[in-house]
């Protein structure tokens, strides 16, 4: 994967948060896709994260109710942040011990969400915030969606770094960065891509936590 293609978008509220682009052709479990975008230092670092946070914290009313943040894609560093940024801009939270919790989903073989059972009454009854690095497609939202309305928990609000869809169930997702941040961005059926078409190689493999070179 030739990084030297990289480019840094910058957020329209915060230019201290850079979202890293690589172009190229580019295979998740979902789909095919046109770029690659590293999130790698905004989980990691804390200066960045504490950003990211901040930002996605206004987006959500003093009057709704947060009790659990469900972190997908390695973000607990931001959603440790964003709890705090929500506790402090008035966000409540409704359960016994007046904090939030954040918490990361299992995947089981077939790609279903799995919250074990100690873990199960901080969604049972709750109400839930949905943290996602990137979307694309919106199939593995939708699939985390039908795994907290499963386990009993009520969702209140979808976050996301990245998100080329403005909704998901009827769900409005709040994103810091979309497609007109990267017009050129597209993604394709696995069976029906351009690329793959035209022959051109695959650069590597990717999910949310990352990417492996081909």
């Amino acid at each position: 994967m030739n990084q030297e293609n990289m480019t840094k978008v910058y957020a329209n509220s915060d230019s201290r948060i850079q979202l890293k682009v690589i172009p190229g052709h580019f295979v998740t479990s979902q789909s095919h896709i046109t770029h690659y975008l590293d999130l790698t230092t905004m989980k990691s670092r804390t200066a960045e994260a504490q950003r990211i946070a901040h930002e996605l914290a206004s987006n959500y009313e003093v009057s709704t109710p947060i009790d659990t943040i469900i972190c997908m894609d390695g973000l607990e560093v931001i959603g440790a942040y964003l709890s705090e940024e929500l506790t402090k801009a008035g966000i409540f939270s409704m359960n016994a011990h007046q904090t939030i919790y954040v918490i990361t989903p299992e995947f089981g073989n077939s790609g279903q969400l799995i919250f074990r059972d100690n873990y199960q009454p901080m969604i049972k009854g709750k109400n839930i915030l949905i943290l996602n690095g990137s979307i694309t497609t919106g199939s593995t939202l939708s699939k985390t969606i039908e795994s907290v309305l499963y386990y009993g928990g009520i969702i209140r609000g979808v976050a996301a770094i990245f998100s080329r869809v403005e909704s998901v169930a009827s769900l409005p997702v709040h994103a810091i960065f979309n497609v007109k941040d990267v017009p050129n961005y597209h993604s394709y059926p696995s069976n029906n891509c351009p690329m793959c078409q035209k022959k051109q190689k695959i650069d590597a493999l990717v999910s949310g936590y990352g990417y492996s070179a081909l």
